[in-house]
């Protein structure tokens, strides 16, 4: 009798069942009622160590609930979503990353059998079945996102995305032209798109940026523009037009006086009237969208004789080695792109205008170079 005292646990308890394996009991540290363990253990010794460490859990307070994991995935991931304060065109594409990459697999399962080796098997299809890796990577970068919260919520212990180098991948370098190809590409396009190809090529703007682009925006004088609102559009077709991410993305940009006459000609027959008036305008006089510039540029590379792989962004790629190359500092090409760090989010610091202005001045004269050793590639059109 004594034995059987002096052997009992003083936390919990190892019972064996019918079947002949061991199952252990323990007090939840939130209710004190009596609660089984999760496994089954072949011997009373195994249950008796596992008991053990889950006693050590619950002192150092890393005890999770093993219910707590019972969480369907596609319910946490749409509340995951509904709680984040996101821009419209971000909320649109996790939406569609979810519904199409993500769901399918994880939807029905319990957070906690979301595991590290069902998260290898799910990101290998992906790419074995002919998604794009960066759209892989955008997909597992959301997908640890949101596995992320539900650790933070205390519903899983740990975050089953732990693959080395998932979260990244080796962006292909893009085409740079050559000047004379930007001009032959003015050149080609509607007169109507000319003065948009030299300003993404002299500003490096992005096409949302040059599409919310307004007349007051633009100084011809001081050869420098205002970047304050972007344009964006979701795939439902609808524009939504908004400040900066950040500001660095409120900036503004010098551009040489190389241009300044083709600008001229913009505001006097392109334009939309009046100071607030959008600087560039659709075909019929509305909001410039990517759906109705598509056909003119695709016909304008056909007609420049540029390769048809050259996307739009790759004019402002350009751009932006052309800064590089006339001697723009990381810092002021950063600035001058509208991009930002962590650090430069948090001191921020504007280049002066007579640094942009400089900078603007010799991609001008560099251009100027490249135009006067072949007239025939569109120079006579840039004094027009």
């Amino acid at each position: 009798m004594a034995n059987s005292r002096g052997n009992r646990r003083r936390f919990g308890s190892v019972r064996k069942l019918p079947s002949g394996r061991f199952q252990v009991r323990y007090p939840d540290p939130v209710t004190g009622l009596m609660r089984p363990g999760e496994e089954t253990y072949p011997t009373k010794t195994d249950a008796e160590v596992a008991l053990t460490l889950i006693e050590a859990d619950i002192k150092r307070d890393q005890w999770t609930d093993p219910d707590a994991g019972k969480v369907i995935f596609g319910d946490f991931a749409d509340e995951w979503l509904r709680d984040r304060k996101l821009e419209d065109t971000t909320r649109e594409r996790y939406e569609g990353v979810l519904r199409l990459h993500i769901k399918p697999t994880f939807s029905a399962r319990f957070l906690s059998e979301i595991t590290p080796a069902r998260v290898r098997t799910w990101r290998t299809r992906l790419l074995e079945g002919g998604v794009g890796e960066p759209t892989v990577v955008k997909a597992y970068q959301l997908l640890r996102s949101i596995m992320s919260t539900a650790v933070d919520d205390e519903l899983i212990k740990r975050n089953p995305c732990r693959i080395t180098g998932a979260d990244t991948y080796d962006v292909p370098e893009r085409p740079v032209l050559t000047i004379r190809e930007v001009y032959a590409l003015a050149a080609a396009i509607q007169p109507q798109w000319r003065a948009l190809v030299l300003l993404t090529a002299f500003t490096t703007l992005r096409l949302g940026e040059l599409a919310a682009l307004r007349r007051r925006d633009v100084n011809l004088d001081a050869r420098t523009l205002w970047v304050r609102r972007n344009q964006a559009e979701l795939s439902n077709g609808k524009l939504i037009t908004k400040a900066p991410k950040s500001r660095a993305g409120f900036r503004p940009v010098a551009f040489p006086d190389l241009i300044v006459p083709d600008l001229e000609q913009h505001l006097e027959r392109h334009a939309a009237k009046g100071q607030d008036g959008l600087f560039f305008v659709g075909p019929r006089g509305g909001k410039l969208r990517r759906s109705n510039f598509r056909d003119d540029w695709t016909a304008a590379k056909a007609k420049a004789g540029v390769s048809s792989d050259v996307h739009f962004h790759d004019v402002r790629h350009t751009g932006n080695n052309l800064a590089a190359q006339n001697g723009a500092s990381t810092r002021e090409l950063m600035t001058r792109m509208g991009h930002s760090t962590t650090r430069a989010a948090l001191i921020y610091q504007h280049m002066t205008s007579d640094r942009d202005r400089a900078i603007a001045d010799r991609m001008g004269d560099a251009a100027r170079r490249a135009l006067f050793d072949d007239p025939a590639a569109g120079g006579s059109g840039a004094s027009e």
